[in-house]
């Protein structure tokens, strides 16, 4: 498990990600998405779950056709076949701590 500061960091656009774990039952990765970053366009998985929580700034979620808006602490998971989305709810970077179950891949796709 990498320290407070480790990890593998994959950037792109307005995005960091920092892989936490890459296990054959879940991916954990902190998410920051800065000022500029238009949001997750609504989508599905057919197989994992995807969970979320807010360690910092605002978000705005989009799970099943309904909108939740959260701050820091804010726990969001979407099952297998639900669809969701999220974008910032402010001007603020937002960080989040996003894990993936099972492991399918999500943080290779994000791999150049």
């Amino acid at each position: 498990m990498p320290g407070p500061d480790e990890g593998e960091r994959l950037e792109r656009g307005y995005r960091t990600a920092r892989v936490l774990g890459e296990l054959q039952h879940l991916e954990a990765v902190e998410l920051t998405f800065e000022p500029g970053f238009e949001g997750v366009d609504p989508h599905s998985h057919e197989v994992e779950t995807d969970t979320f929580y807010v360690l910092e700034g605002e978000v705005e979620f989009l799970v099943n056709g309904d909108w939740h808006r959260g701050g820091p602490g804010t726990y969001v998971s979407v099952p297998p076949g639900g669809e969701h989305g999220f974008r910032l709810a402010g001007a603020e970077r937002i960080r989040v701590l996003n894990i993936h179950s099972p492991n399918v891949g999500f943080v290779d796709r994000m791999r150049p």
